[in-house]
């Protein structure tokens, strides 16, 4: 926690809001998605999809296959408890539709699929999206496919594997993907290793975003090799999120921004 807090510190200090950016890439995403004020139809059914989740009082076992729980003791979860303590909040749930939206994103991956809100979000943001959307528990996707079932979504592919077998896969080859979320495991030296297994999937216009950056000094230590990476042009630092892109016409800039 003391990494965090003095991170943020140094954030604050160094990030930007969109009077501050000057490149015409950065400031059109961050006036037209991260700022976006339009009330989407599609986050009724977001808020509809949570209020169903902290409502269901259902006990799982959860087994934590990354750096564990900072909330929880022991791995049996309610689901109600689950979302309201660790569940993504609603503010980056709309984030990520509007970024998959801004973006087009049809082919998405998503490594963490925990109950299923960030899973929602991508699948809502566009018609033609299909999500492939890759959990080690067992008992947390069946909830998750539940709710998936629950409100008529069916552009959704789960694998309930562990992210580096799923990576390591023959099934999973070299398909190229619009948008990759990576949320979950947070550690820093096996996140480092899903970036660089993931370099043969992405193009030009692909997104990765990672989650909690500053979770530890380590996760922290992966992003800054992450940016420093030859086909990396692009990378934001939203605090809570990482974001890099691989747009070859970009000159490469790291950017700080407050959202």
């Amino acid at each position: 926690m003391i990494h965090q807090s003095k991170s943020y510190i140094k954030f604050i200090r160094l990030s930007k809001n969109r009077h501050g950016v000057h490149s015409p890439f950065l400031y059109d995403l961050v006036t037209k998605c991260f700022n976006d004020k339009t009330k989407y139809s599609e986050y009724e059914i977001l808020k509809s999809h949570r209020k169903a989740l902290r409502s269901d009082t259902s006990t799982f076992e959860m087994k934590d296959f990354g750096q564990g729980s900072r909330v929880f003791k022991g791995n049996a979860r309610k689901v109600s408890a689950v979302v309201k303590n660790a569940g993504m909040r609603k503010k980056r749930q709309k984030l990520l539709f509007r970024l998959a939206k801004y973006f087009k994103s049809e082919n998405i991956l998503e490594l963490g699929t925990s109950l299923g809100l960030g899973t929602l979000a991508l699948s809502l943001s566009n018609e033609f999206a299909a999500i492939h959307t890759v959990e080690g528990c067992p008992n947390t996707l069946n909830k998750a496919q539940e709710y998936f079932e629950k409100f008529n979504l069916h552009n959704i592919q789960i694998h309930q594997q562990l992210f580096s077998e799923f990576l390591e896969s023959r099934n999973f080859g070299t398909e190229k993907y619009d948008l990759i979320f990576i949320d979950g495991d947070h550690n820093g030296e096996r996140t480092l290793g899903y970036f660089n297994s993931l370099l043969k999937n992405i193009h030009n216009d692909s997104i990765i975003i990672f989650d909690d950056i500053y979770w530890s000094k380590d996760m922290t230590e992966a992003w800054q090799k992450i940016i420093a990476n030859e086909k990396v042009t692009v990378s934001i630092d939203t605090f809570q999120w990482g974001l890099v892109f691989f747009r070859k016409e970009q000159p490469k800039q790291d950017f700080v921004i407050r959202i």
